[in-house]
């Protein structure tokens, strides 16, 4: 993996709420030749008390951060590229509280800002399609006991969510909350994303066994068994994938609700998926989104 930003270096280019600002400008504005107002060929200069830039002919205002999650913010930009320096950086993911102690702000102001981040952490990602040699898997995250209790020695029903997950072998990844672990729920999410004629891998669960009837190359393994790997067939890299994700729940976030799961989800498969990029273009990504 290659070497993350270090806060030295992020300090180093985002030292002050104006540098920030300079930077957004650059990533949505930096091709600008034209004024939009007057039509003339422009520089543009900053404001020393807006957060704005304007044109050297009509004095025509443009703000950067409009159409962003910073433009009515009134936390300093610079705490923004904290929070998403912090994100980019970790591997656990980052909780609410964490961010609150880090940047100094309400614990509101920290889970807004949170969840504000990971739902662009999600959309980078996107949904590309997959082909090749692709595992399959399904997991159940959280819950807790329900119900009255029970008599010693029997369990009461766990209140879990369902997660499909898809991974290319050496390429992205990709998860989808589902209801329920159904053959009519994860049919339609294998069709839509793994392109047709490709080899999937998937354990022994019998939510796969019309895989070949739709046009799909389909191997397995069985862990009831003890089988984990036949040949190059295995489901390892998701299972990977699944224990790291699910630690790193426990350890940072003790515990999250289905209406958000697919936020941290997100969250996690940007990082998976851009394991091999440089630690700075991981950070850019994000801020550009934005």
């Amino acid at each position: 993996m290659s070497k993350p930003l270090t806060i030295r270096e992020f300090f180093k280019r985002f030292p002050t709420d104006e540098d920030c600002l300079k930077h957004v400008w650059r990533v949505r504005f930096g091709k600008l030749k034209e004024c939009p107002k007057c039509g003339k060929p422009a520089s543009f200069h900053p404001l020393s008390k807006r957060p704005a830039y304007s044109c050297q002919h009509c004095a025509h205002h443009i703000y950067p951060c409009a159409g962003t999650p910073f433009e009515r913010t009134r936390t300093p930009l610079q705490l923004w590229f904290y929070a998403i320096y912090l994100f980019t950086t970790t591997r656990h993911g980052v909780s609410a509280k964490e961010l609150q102690r880090q940047l100094g702000v309400t614990y509101k102001t920290a889970w807004r800002m949170g969840h504000e981040i990971r739902k662009h952490m999600g959309k980078i990602d996107g949904d590309d399609g997959l082909s090749g040699h692709v595992e399959t898997d399904e997991t159940f995250v959280g819950g807790k006991p329900r119900g009255k209790p029970v008599r010693r020695g029997k369990h009461r029903p766990h209140k879990k969510t369902v997660v499909v997950g898809m991974v290319e072998r050496g390429g992205n990844l990709m998860t989808h909350v589902v209801p329920a672990a159904k053959k009519h729920m994860v049919f339609p999410l294998i069709n839509r994303h793994i392109a047709k004629g490709s080899r999937i891998s998937t354990d022994e669960s019998r939510l796969y066994i019309r895989l070949r009837d739709e046009g799909f190359k389909h191997t397995k393994v069985n862990h009831s068994q003890g089988q984990y790997v036949d040949g190059d067939t295995h489901v390892n890299t998701l299972e990977g994938f699944w224990a790291h994700f699910k630690n790193s729940v426990i350890g940072t976030h003790r515990a999250i609700s289905p209406k958000h799961m697919a936020k941290y989800l997100g969250e996690f498969e940007f990082r998976f998926n851009l394991r091999s990029a440089p630690g700075q273009m991981m950070f850019d990504r994000l801020i550009q989104s934005f």
